[in-house]
């Protein structure tokens, strides 16, 4: 009988010490690779960035871009001073998996390129997205 309350307590103490030091996970998961488009509806020029990697991007729990509009208006400050863009709409299109991205900038590229009154331009190579600063 002794024994078994010892063996009972000890077997206690093992599973509450192995739930308690268990690590959190992080529950961002950081790298994305990100491309942004930008089209207007007064100008027939649709511009497309290169697919980038960004380690200091992160994914939230529900699959969604930390921050993904502050990316979209990076993009379109740079085509507002670089390249006398007005009136631009910029979306962001990302996944952790390069492939991903560049199959839907590729779908992209087929639907505007398919009416033929639409002309595609790369963005500059010197354009580069950065962190955000959350403030």
């Amino acid at each position: 009988m002794r024994y078994t309350k010892f063996f009972c307590f000890l077997l206690m103490m093992v599973f509450a010490a192995s739930a308690f030091s268990k690590q959190p996970k992080d529950k961002n998961k950081y790298g994305v690779y990100l491309a942004g488009v930008s089209a207007s509806f007064t100008d027939s020029l649709v511009y497309f960035t290169d697919v980038q990697y960004l380690d200091s991007a992160a994914v939230d729990d529900k699959g969604m871009l930390i921050g993904r509009a502050l990316y979209s208006i990076q993009l379109k400050d740079y085509l507002e001073q670089k390249q006398n863009g007005k009136n631009r709409t910029c979306f962001m299109f990302f996944s952790r998996k390069k492939k991903n991205v560049q199959k839907e900038l590729k779908k992209l590229k087929e639907k505007y390129t398919k009416g033929g009154s639409l002309f595609l331009q790369d963005v500059n190579a010197e354009f580069k997205f950065e962190k955000p600063d959350f403030e």
